[in-house]
């Protein structure tokens, strides 16, 4: 909300680098496009692969871990759980599956960013779809002890706030104010400024943000993982976060740290994006030539057949299926378990 109170003082002294930055992200956008319609299956495998990266990263960066093998059932939809990490898990999924399945982004809105919420409590028995009743300070203990780093929007203002920050940011949207990154980066410094849930708040953040990156046409969220960059560059979000929220409740904030963290995050994501396609292209010999040699070759003595599939963008899930089946008849390898599920070993020479 008091990033755009006053919009115009708040995007004065935009960082040198920044403009440069953000006309690159635009032009990998303008590329992207071209892949869509050239090569489907690759953006089909890269866009699994994306979608438990992310699951597993957004939870991981609130300490919410799951095993990596589980990690891949539970995305696959599974919903037999063996503890809170599992259900936290199972809740970032559905959330972020809705996200991907829209067509249309309508406008962010209070009641949809507490559906949000409410799916990430769905399966946990967390309190989801409900604005903060009590303060939730930030606290750090950096220092030895506890010392208050952040002291978000009190519960009585909650409503008020979260309502005017999401009113504000559609209009600076529709009144093109400032680039879609700078809005999308002022937006999130607001809602993780107001803290408006008593848990979840980061996740739900991340959410927002694939929301309005894809509403933007910044379609590479769907392809690479923004929030496992954000997971491997963790204090460096934290560190622009804070530098960004320090005199936001005097409307002094500065945005531009934030800001230019997120599109150093986006340009890593596009770079990643299009070093993959690349290298599927690059790739020579027949499909099934290329999966044979990976797995006598490269591949660890024990694998299973997604690890395959993501070695090999581009390469379909039958293809696969068809050279693990050749080379069991040759005794080259041999399969423990059935299924998705199954665990293959290379049989010594």
């Amino acid at each position: 909300m008091k990033s755009f109170i006053d919009i115009d003082r708040t995007l004065t002294g935009q960082p040198r680098g920044l403009g440069p930055l953000l006309a690159r992200i635009d032009t990998s956008r303008g590329r992207e496009a071209l892949f869509q319609d050239q090569m489907p299956a690759l953006l089909k495998r890269l866009s699994e692969d994306a979608r438990i990266a992310s699951i597993t990263a957004s939870n991981a960066i609130e300490g919410v871990v799951v095993e990596h093998d589980r990690a891949e059932q539970l995305a696959e939809g599974s919903r037999r759980f063996r503890n809170r990490n599992e259900r936290e898990f199972a809740g970032y999924r559905d959330a972020v599956d809705e996200l991907m399945r829209l067509e249309d982004y309508e406008p962010l809105t209070v009641p949809y960013v507490l559906h949000l919420h409410r799916l990430l409590f769905m399966h946990s028995g967390g309190r989801g779809g409900h604005l903060k009743t009590d303060e939730n300070l930030i606290v750090s203990y950096e220092s030895g002890g506890k010392e208050v780093a952040f002291e978000p929007t009190p519960p009585e203002q909650t409503e008020f706030q979260l309502s005017e920050l999401l009113a504000r940011y559609q209009e600076a949207k529709e009144k093109e104010a400032a680039h879609p990154l700078v809005l999308i980066g002022a937006l999130v410094v607001d809602f993780l400024a107001i803290h408006p849930v008593a848990d979840g708040n980061g996740r739900l953040a991340r959410l927002l943000t694939t929301h309005e990156l894809l509403a933007e046409g910044y379609r590479v969220a769907r392809y690479v993982s923004v929030e496992e960059r954000v997971f491997e560059t963790k204090n460096s979000y934290y560190a622009a976060l804070y530098e960004s929220q320090r005199k936001w409740h005097s409307g002094e904030h500065d945005v531009w740290p934030w800001i230019t963290y997120l599109a150093g995050i986006l340009a890593f994501a596009y770079e990643a994006f299009e070093e993959r396609v690349a290298a599927a292209r690059s790739q020579t010999g027949s499909k099934q030539e290329r999966v044979r040699e990976h797995i006598l070759m490269h591949a660890p003595a024990s694998f299973r057949r997604r690890d395959i599939e993501r070695a090999l963008p581009g390469v379909s899930d039958a293809t696969v299926r068809l050279v693990l089946a050749e080379l069991r008849s040759e005794g080259k390898i041999k399969a423990e378990g059935s299924g998705r599920g199954a665990r293959w070993q290379r049989m010594p020479e």
